[in-house]
């Protein structure tokens, strides 16, 4: 396990795109979900959401964290992690 964690924090994150056809990523961590339509990656950056067309894994390295991914690209977005929602209301409403 420790040796997992020794190299998700060597690893640096980037991402180029080309002609919104072919995307390669550094830095993932882990595919969290996929489909033709949608992709949710975590890389060593925070979520990353890939939204598009026919969109499908043509390069997989898990040990060096780089995906690549082809289809027609037509949204990239960083998603902030949400911290304990519900205290976060509650505290709001009752100060």
């Amino acid at each position: 396990m420790d040796k997992l964690k020794e190299i998700n924090t060597n690893l640096s994150h980037s991402f180029s795109v080309s002609e919104r056809k072919n995307i390669i990523i550094t830095g993932v961590v882990k595919i969290e979900s996929f489909d033709k339509e949608e992709f949710l990656l975590e890389t060593v950056q925070g979520m990353m959401n890939i939204k598009g067309e026919n969109l499908e894994v043509i390069k997989l390295d898990t040990y060096q964290g780089n995906v690549t991914i082809k289809g027609k690209i037509d949204g990239i977005n960083y998603i902030e992690e949400v911290k304990n929602k519900e205290s976060g209301l509650f505290n709001r409403l009752f100060k």
